[in-house]
């Protein structure tokens, strides 16, 4: 029995899953991550890392964070409190879609969670007070490999749905894109 419905999204492997939950009068049981089952949204590689983030404030950003070759990496991002606005950005060098964006709302309500490919950058705007996330990423964490794009970059334009209320000094000062910028090769 399938327990993950996989949708395409507009982005060439940018996935949205949903969860099939089972529950009764004590509550549910949702599964987080099936190897099996997801290899059919192209999960290929083993979990290499787990983590957790919990944001306060609602209008709070996060990102627009990747990581660069060798450790690019494959992330699925679940809403298990509250609700985010999850955006990820095509930056595959020669992708038809590059610096297109793509935003799902997440929450523990719907039981969806995105899947986010190599070559793209993630963020995500906290939606209600207390979220929390919980990411499955496919490469350990690189620090001198990660990178970020500015949240606020016209060249994006991503329309944050509500005003951005926090915003961390480090991603507010990520730089903005410039003729250099080629993308991500893979």
């Amino acid at each position: 029995m399938n327990r993950f419905t996989i949708t395409n999204l507009p982005l060439t492997g940018l996935k949205l899953i949903t969860r099939q939950g089972m529950g009764d009068n004590r509550g549910f049981f949702s599964r987080v991550f099936c190897a099996d089952e997801l290899a059919a949204a192209d999960w290929i590689k083993p979990i290499a890392q787990i983590n957790y983030s919990s944001t306060a404030q609602r209008g709070t950003v996060r990102g627009m964070h990747y990581q660069d070759q060798p450790q690019a990496e494959m992330k699925l991002v679940t809403c298990i409190q509250g609700e985010v606005w999850d955006v990820a950005v095509d930056l595959r060098m020669g992708s038809p879609t590059f610096l297109h964006w793509h935003a799902q709302a997440l929450s523990a309500a719907n039981n969806h969670a995105m899947l986010i490919p190599e070559g793209f950058a993630h963020g995500f705007q906290a939606l209600t007070d207390n979220v929390q996330l919980l990411y499955c990423h496919s490469a350990i964490y690189a620090p001198e490999l990660e990178k970020a794009l500015n949240v606020r970059d016209p060249c994006l334009s991503i329309a944050w749905p509500i005003p951005i209320s926090e915003l961390s000094i480090r991603d507010a000062e990520h730089p903005l894109i410039d003729a250099k910028f080629k993308g991500v090769g893979l």
